[in-house]
């Protein structure tokens, strides 16, 4: 059963999985991602209006961490019920969940309109998507990881992983033009509605492609293999929390780690650049835009690059080599924005974002390959999610914070640099997990990774 499970699909058949996967994570990154861009750019005005602008802006960018806070609730519910029921179910759900939200946030009333009642619909709504995307990544990347062939896994598992650089182009590029097409009076009026009733036309794109997949095959197996156990011995399956605490614990903590850089530069360089770059360094909202919008669109092209090469050198080169590359670029990166010039702006964001790349590419498959088919989808999305708590959720907040204390980049940099060197530490401390069989590690009895042999099926707790 676990052979069959690891045969590899055809390649259009693993074509149409990696569709599903990016067209879905594209749809709820631009959904996340809308959000930080209107927070940045008009909810401060829109739902805060009577506080100084930058305490605006520092209001707004909290709505945006509650986002973040409602992840890990989402990781350990849809972990759960990913690992019971199956990936392709929740990733319907999600995507529902996260469309639906964005779609509702596109027809609040505002503050001049209903008073305190609109932040706090807002929140409401925001805790939604952050609920969402809590199951989102878990699922898509598991969908492909569990589908793909083991020896180009991580350039297959990198294409969700594109649906980031791809929901922030979308969104930004749609942002873009609302901005460049419409005055700053009727942008701020409804103009910023647009693109968040938009979501609701990609949402059922995403649903005619995601239903058209099926159901992972090694989950598949797992899941009989179980039963099968179940029958015989009358056992009662733990759960997938309680059996990823129990086994997987040091990977929990070392995916906590590998994320604090990654996630930390990512809402530096592409949420939190638009504050200072309109405010610190004085360059028009469309620049900021547009040079988000280009680098994003490189961003794209090299995740899947970077996540070839560790098919080849391994999962923890690469990181390593984005981890310290984002780090040692922080100053540069404020130095080149301090410039005014587009064409410095442009490749700050740039080489910030293709550091980057080196670190998300790869983490798709390195977290899947981390942990047991039957808790994968809990234990790779808590790893993930709760993580983003401490890193991503409060990222800008803290910038933006720093910035209107010291008037200056630097201690934004050095904040930055101390999330690399805690990524620097865990990915280091991390086991190899290029070779890895998914069908290998099955639990409690799981292998080490540099292990020479499997466990027998019946040695292999699920």
């Amino acid at each position: 059963m676990a052979a069959s499970a690891s045969a590899p699909p055809t390649t259009c058949s693993l074509k149409r999985i990696v569709a599903a996967s990016l067209i879905g994570t594209t749809i709820e990154w631009y959904d996340f991602f809308l959000y930080g861009s209107a927070a940045a750019l008009v909810f401060n005005k829109l739902f805060f209006p009577e506080s100084d602008p930058l305490v605006g802006t520092l209001l707004s960018f909290l709505t945006y961490a509650v986002g973040f806070a409602a992840r890990p609730l989402g990781a350990l519910v849809f972990g759960h019920y990913g690992d019971r029921l199956g990936r392709k179910k929740l990733l319907v759900l999600s995507l529902l969940m996260m469309g639906g939200a964005t779609f509702a946030i596109g027809l609040l009333p505002t503050h001049a309109t209903v008073g305190a009642a609109a932040p706090v619909l807002l929140t409401l709504l925001r805790l939604v998507q952050g609920f969402a995307l809590g199951g989102e990544w878990g699922g898509a990347v598991l969908l492909v990881s569990e589908h793909g062939d083991p020896e180009r896994r991580g350039f297959w598992a990198s294409w969700p992983q594109t649906g980031a650089p791809a929901g922030q182009l979308l969104a930004t590029g749609v942002l873009s033009a609302l901005t460049a097409l419409m005055s700053d009076s009727a942008f701020g009026a409804w103009g910023w509605r647009i693109p968040f009733l938009l979501s609701g036309v990609l949402v059922l794109l995403g649903l005619w492609i995601r239903l058209s997949v099926d159901e992972s095959p090694v989950f598949k197996a797992a899941l009989a293999q179980a039963e099968e156990r179940k029958s015989a011995a009358g056992a009662t399956e733990k759960m997938p929390l309680v059996a990823v605490l129990r086994h997987h614990w040091r990977d929990v903590l070392i995916a906590m780690g590998a994320r604090m850089a990654e996630n930390i530069s990512y809402y530096v360089i592409t949420a939190f650049i638009l504050v200072y770059a309109t405010t610190a360094a004085d360059l028009g909202k469309q620049t900021a835009l547009n040079a988000v919008l280009i680098a994003s669109a490189i961003h794209f092209a090299v995740i899947p690059a970077w996540g070839a090469l560790s098919d080849r050198i391994g999962r923890k080169p690469v990181y390593l080599v984005g981890a310290i590359g984002v780090g040692l670029w922080m100053f540069p990166f404020f130095a080149l924005i301090d410039t005014r010039s587009f064409g410095s702006l442009l490749l700050a964001v740039t080489v910030g974002l293709v550091f980057h790349g080196a670190m998300y590419a790869p983490q798709a498959a390195f977290f899947s390959e981390m942990f047991a088919t039957r808790m994968r989808y809990s234990g790779a999305s808590i790893g993930a999610q709760f993580s983003s708590v401490a890193a991503g959720a409060p990222a800008p907040l803290i910038a933006t914070a720093l910035l209107a204390d010291f008037d200056s980049s630097t201690p934004i940099s050095l904040y930055v640099i101390a999330a690399a060197l805690i990524t620097v530490l865990a990915v280091g401390c991390a086991k190899e997990t290029r070779n890895r069989d998914l069908t290998d590690i099955e639990g409690a009895a799981a292998p080490e990774p540099d292990a020479p042999a499997a466990l027998p099926a019946d040695a292999r707790g699920v």
